[in-house]
């Protein structure tokens, strides 16, 4: 992930847990949630020159790569504790 993308994701995930901080992503459809997301999305949208479905299309990306990331991160740092639980 590149430090643009790093920004790009930390910007509306914090604008997320401004405006939808109790709710679960895989529980609300995704036109709810880029409706709540949309003043974030339509300002990255403007900066860039990308439509707004695809500044959304590639936050889901950059959030699905930081779950990965933060998983392995997990398994490398606790991985040893977890196997003998």
């Amino acid at each position: 992930m590149t430090k643009e993308d790093r920004e790009m994701l930390n910007k509306i995930m914090e604008y997320a847990d401004k405006v939808m901080p109790d709710v679960d992503p895989e529980k609300v459809r995704v036109s709810e949630q880029i409706e709540k997301l949309r003043p974030i999305l339509q300002e990255l949208a403007m900066e860039k020159g990308m439509p707004v479905e695809d500044i959304f299309i590639k936050y889901m990306d950059l959030a699905t790569e930081n779950a990965l990331e933060y998983e392995q991160k997990m398994k490398d740092d606790f991985g040893d504790i977890m196997s003998t639980v």
